[in-house]
């Protein structure tokens, strides 16, 4: 062991109660309130977490990571309001209105130091919802099924697979991320188990053999063999048994994938193998997905959505209070005051609107309480009501486009 190895820990990650006691803050926000405390200068705040515009041409998101904030600031002596976790969120970098995801009131010097692990819990989690959102849109009734643990750092794992259960994925294969969903972990095997049993067929009937009977029979096609060959000997060897095969082509040997995809159905069908399912993997995207998901039954997903493009979340000061005084203050750029988001009864049109105006006729606030003076005051809510949220808004996004006004 050298001066340079851990002391106190295996691996570089925080624990949970660093993470609660703001040791994973940025240096400035400690100087900070180390400056208001010393000389008597701290203020009440308002400041409101947003996003000025998404990595995507469509100008939606959605927001997860709520519960988790709240239990962060938590016991602080501050009153925050949000968006619903699992809400639809708009941004157009187009106008120079947007709206708050989070609204945060109290004295800035007990809740400066907060900003960065809030900020990143929100971030991380909403990023992979937004895009695993846009795979649900993209893949229709298919089955979905996120794949992607092995791209991240093991400790964010089961955040990953939340947020893609709760934007719509049909399962997760990590083992521990669906233990604490309360799923089963959906998967199979790799193509290890074929190499070291050293041929497709043994290892295809070991596995019927030996995995419980409740676990789906699925083979995987593409190890040593051209795809359609392996699919029909998957089938000739576990018959009415096989449930599905999947298709994990690199796109070195990819060629055109959905012509492989044809091969199999056909070779498949020609031999009575119409119900077996077929389900596509590697290096897939939203539109890849598209374009097949009227040959494909499902898709297994796995970097995209365990690494997507960051949605950049910010946090800013809008207004500042000291005694009666209560004065609108945004940095250069931004929009003072506190706001209200509305939406209309049916559908995504937003209006941004300075708080304590009239509300727009037939809408509904968006921003509801989560703290009251550091207690969490929202009912927490189950997954799967979650998931059955998102899918329903998922299903009306096309029938409805967003739109931010003010």
């Amino acid at each position: 062991m050298t001066d340079y190895d851990l002391q106190d820990r295996k691996f570089w990650l925080a624990n949970e109660n660093e993470i609660k006691e703001g040791r994973t803050t940025d240096m400035y926000f400690v100087n900070t309130k180390e400056v208001l405390q010393k000389n008597n200068v701290d203020a009440d705040v308002v400041m409101e977490v947003y996003a000025r515009e998404l990595p995507y041409p469509q100008n939606w998101g959605v927001l997860t990571g709520v519960y988790e904030a709240a239990k962060l600031l938590q016991a602080l002596p501050v009153d925050v309001w949000s968006f619903e976790e699992g809400g639809v969120f708009v941004a157009d970098s187009s106008t120079v209105i947007y709206e708050p995801l989070m609204v945060i009131a109290g004295k800035y010097g007990t809740f400066a130091e907060y900003e960065t692990p809030l900020l990143g819990l929100l971030s991380s989690s909403t990023s992979v919802s937004t895009r695993a959102a846009r795979f649900r849109v993209a893949a229709g009734e298919k089955l979905l099924f996120s794949f992607g643990t092995r791209r991240v750092h093991p400790a964010l794992a089961p955040m990953v697979e939340r947020a893609c259960y709760l934007a719509g994925f049909d399962g997760v294969s990590n083992v521990l991320g669906a233990e604490l969903l309360h799923l089963k972990a959906s998967g199979t095997m790799p193509h290890a188990l074929i190499q070291v049993v050293g041929n497709q067929e043994s290892a295809w009937k070991m596995y019927d053999k030996t995995i419980a009977s409740d676990s789906p029979r699925v083979a995987l096609v593409d190890t040593f063999w051209d795809e359609k060959t392996e699919a029909v000997a998957a089938f000739e060897v576990l018959g009415s048994d096989l449930w599905g095969v999947r298709l994990d082509t690199p796109a070195s040997r990819r060629g055109d994938f959905r012509k492989i995809i044809e091969e199999v159905r056909w070779e498949l069908d020609i031999r009575g193998g119409e119900k077996v399912k077929l389900i596509a993997s590697g290096r897939l995207d939203e539109e890849s997905v598209g374009k097949l998901k009227d040959i494909a039954d499902g898709f297994g997903v796995g970097t995209a959505v365990a690494y997507p493009p960051v949605i950049d979340l910010s946090a800013k000061i809008v207004e500042v209070q000291r005694g009666a005084k209560r004065e609108f203050r945004a940095k250069r750029g931004g929009l003072g005051g506190r706001k209200a988001v509305y939406r209309s009864s049916v559908g995504f049109q937003d209006t941004v609107v300075l708080e304590g105006a009239d509300a727009p006729p037939r809408t509904k606030e968006m921003l509801t309480p989560l703290l009251k003076n550091g207690k969490i005051v929202r009912k927490y809510e189950g997954v799967e009501a979650i998931r059955s949220r998102v899918l329903r808004d998922l299903h009306l996004l096309p029938k409805h486009p967003p739109s931010i006004s003010w």
